[in-house]
């Protein structure tokens, strides 16, 4: 007897657009074929996942590996299991290597590199690189979701790694978008003020540069904030569709409000701003050193009053691994130390902690992973459940628990996570299936390779695409 399905997922709590629904979730050539009443369909692999709930899995718009450079970070495939063990199916490349991925012959370059290394699916950014539409054209024909540029300069001696990415420049700012609107792509921004930085550090010149203080006193609120209202204020005339990374502050929310209704514009935070404050980096050291910083207990309250709100729509990781020896090295000099902390198994179990807590709604907390990544980015057959969407998936249990420990973590940066360490999260993601097949069920499973190019607009699946608040 030939079965009806190559998958029956079944016994879950299944989100099903915002609610939860008892049905059984049938999977065939790695797209959801059906969902079903309880006990229906045959298939050849039967998961019964009584007691756990089937959530779309996490699209991570924000993630550095750097690779085919400096594998000493990490690499393709290290990076995407230890994703793959923290619920994300699909995370989104930064075009930070070396050289940096400013063209299309580098995109290929890339893909070509993710595509036999990564266990799940991937997408790539591309930088405005010499800011010609000719240029920006050919990297939306090579499939990029979206471009990502810095308001900044390029830090010392990375100029190859920052090439056609750091305009601190306003007026390649605005050319910047203006072309990115051009060719139909968005373009995300890490947004702080060149020359607010640039006095930020004058101001702190004759501080201890060892003082965890020092690296919050050179780039305050005020330098993120200044650079989105100038941002937003060039789209008005741009037209692009813009994105703001991770927003850290109050400031910076207030003019985001101000600026509702006035173009195309989304924007993020990050867990590590969401669940930690500078309290936390001065109890870490240099480990949670991150840029823009982590601020007060205040802007921590008013990011989730922008999430309730609506004001921020994604949470991702700005997952960024380096070595122990990189970090420790930067100890003596704070502010130019290096800048980031692993996240890819921090972001599910944290932010269903907060569905857990009752700090989110389940389907907000997914919409924010998943959903609204997919819709803003392009991605038509993923970030839901439905009949037609790709059987990107993942199976939590929030009666089990997330201990984060250097000893359990699957980075290859797990040295350097000490934001986290120890953290409990009440949720434990139990199953990751990425184009129907389980990468991950307790232990990493999936083999390099498996993971799929993901680029904006293509499979469009048999249901409408999903629009969440």
């Amino acid at each position: 007897m030939t079965a009806d399905y190559d998958t029956l997922i079944r016994n879950a709590k299944v989100l099903v657009g915002d609610t939860l629904a008892d049905v059984d979730v049938a999977l065939r050539e790695g797209r959801i074929a059906a969902l079903l009443p309880r006990g229906a369909g045959t298939a050849k692999d039967i998961i019964d996942a009584t007691g756990q709930h089937l959530l779309p899995g996490a699209i991570d718009i924000h993630f550095h590996i750097r690779a085919p450079a400096f594998p000493e970070r990490g690499t393709v495939e290290s990076e995407t299991r230890a994703a793959a063990a923290g619920g994300i199916t699909t995370l989104f490349e930064m075009p930070l290597s070396r050289p940096s991925c400013s063209d299309a012959r580098q995109v290929e370059i890339r893909r070509a590199h993710f595509a036999e290394h990564a266990v799940i699916n991937f997408a790539l950014f591309g930088a405005p690189g010499d800011l010609s539409d000719a240029s920006l054209a050919a990297m939306r024909d090579a499939g990029v979701v979206a471009f990502k540029m810095f308001t900044t300069p390029s830090p010392e001696g990375r100029d190859d790694e920052f090439y056609g990415i750091a305009f601190p420049d306003e007026a390649d700012q605005l050319r910047a978008l203006e072309a990115a609107a051009t060719v139909g792509r968005p373009i995300v921004v890490h947004a702080e003020s060149a020359q607010l930085l640039a006095a930020g550090e004058r101001a702190v010149a004759g501080r201890d540069p060892a003082d965890l203080d020092t690296h919050l006193l050179a780039r305050p609120d005020i330098c993120e904030a200044v650079a989105v209202a100038k941002l937003l204020t060039m789209n008005i005339r741009a037209g692009a569709r813009l994105h703001i990374a991770h927003v850290t502050s109050a400031l910076t929310v207030a003019v985001l409000r101000a600026f509702k209704g006035t173009s195309d514009f989304s924007a993020e935070t990050c867990p590590h701003y969401l669940f930690r404050t500078h309290d936390d980096v001065k109890r870490v050291g240099v480990f949670g050193k991150i840029n823009p910083p982590l601020r007060t207990k205040a802007d921590q309250d008013v990011l989730w009053e922008a999430l309730a709100d609506g004001t921020l729509t994604h949470v991702t990781t700005d997952h960024a691994a380096f070595s122990e020896a990189e970090k420790r090295s930067g100890a003596a000099d704070i502010v130019s130390a290096p800048a980031g902390s692993p996240g890819s198994e921090i972001l599910v179990p944290a932010l269903l902690d907060a569905v857990a807590s009752g700090r989110l709604t389940l389907a907000h907390a997914m919409a924010l992973l998943s959903g609204n990544a997919a819709r803003r980015f392009g991605l038509l057959s993923k970030g839901r459940i439905a009949e037609g969407y790709d059987a990107d998936l993942i199976l939590v249990d929030f009666a089990g628990t997330t201990t984060i420990h250097r000893d359990t973590l699957v980075t290859f940066a797990r040295d350097v996570a000490q934001l986290y360490e120890g953290a409990q999260f009440n949720v434990r993601v139990l199953r990751t299936i990425v184009g129907g097949r389980t990468v991950f069920d307790g232990r990493v499973v999936g083999t390099p390779g498996w993971g799929r190019y993901v680029a904006p607009g293509r499979d469009v699946p048999v249901a409408a695409s999903p629009v969440y608040a």
